[in-house]
């Protein structure tokens, strides 16, 4: 590849022209030219420094850098405060809140990696910070923390297709001892092996249940789907039940 010459007629080495091909094609280094030659049309720009190759590789390079810098940061932004900041736990009982220590910012954080649409973290651990009597229900164990995804997925996806808001998540993961002082709750609840959510819609439980099953007949999900007075019921146990 040929040598070019700057405007100062400095020899620069074919590697810079490659450095600028490989760059994306960002940057049109000046054809050869004169320093007192300037091209036809052009503008001559008056600067205390030579306005060389190189600089305009670090220009361009910065402008680059700090377009990716912001790009970053407005998704950390959209993906839950940039993983730094703390869910805001003001309006949670005060007990619970101490109880649960560092796990309820830590699971907050794994579930906004779901990115969900209609659902928010917030009413998500919200629905945790529950008691009966004396005894508090809890977050879940880390070593369940996946088994909600699929579950808060179908939930995000059943609340686009109602097109209605979500009132309420009225209950989400329960620990034994909390599951044990819930009126009709089975022994062996989906809800303890966190892969259950009841959900308040702002619509007929009756319609909620059916939507439910369409997306599951459709292939969303294998799982349960119960219609109660007040909520409705899913689960992504793997195999379907209605009830």
């Amino acid at each position: 590849m040929k040598n070019r010459t700057d405007f100062h007629g400095n020899k620069k080495l074919a590697k810079w022209h490659i450095c600028c091909k490989n760059f994306g094609h960002m940057i049109d280094p000046q054809p050869a030219t004169s320093a007192n030659e300037p091209t036809e049309g052009s503008q001559i720009l008056v600067s205390s420094a030579p306005v060389t190759p190189r600089r305009r590789f670090l220009a361009t390079a910065g402008i680059v850098t700090g377009s990716l810098a912001m790009s970053v940061q407005k998704s950390d932004a959209f993906f839950f405060f940039g993983g730094k900041s703390n869910l805001n736990t003001d309006d949670l009982p005060k007990e619970w809140v101490a109880l649960q220590e560092k796990e309820i910012q830590a699971y907050a954080r794994h579930i906004a990696k779901y990115r969900l649409e209609k659902l928010t973290v917030h009413e998500v651990i919200k629905a945790h910070a529950r008691a009966k009597g004396s005894v508090w229900n809890k977050i879940p164990p880390r070593e369940m923390w996946d088994n909600m995804g699929p579950t808060l997925q179908v939930a995000d996806k059943l609340a686009m297709a109602l097109g209605s808001d979500l009132k309420e998540v009225t209950s989400a993961y329960r620990c034994p001892a909390y599951n044990a002082r819930c009126p009709g709750a089975k022994p062996r609840s989906y809800h303890q092996q966190n892969l259950a959510l009841d959900l308040m819609f702002n619509t007929s439980q009756s319609r909620v249940a059916r939507v439910a099953r369409e997306l599951r007949d459709n292939g969303l999900f294998k799982g349960g789907v119960g219609r109660y007075n007040i909520f409705t019921h899913i689960d992504t146990r793997g195999h379907n039940a209605d009830w």
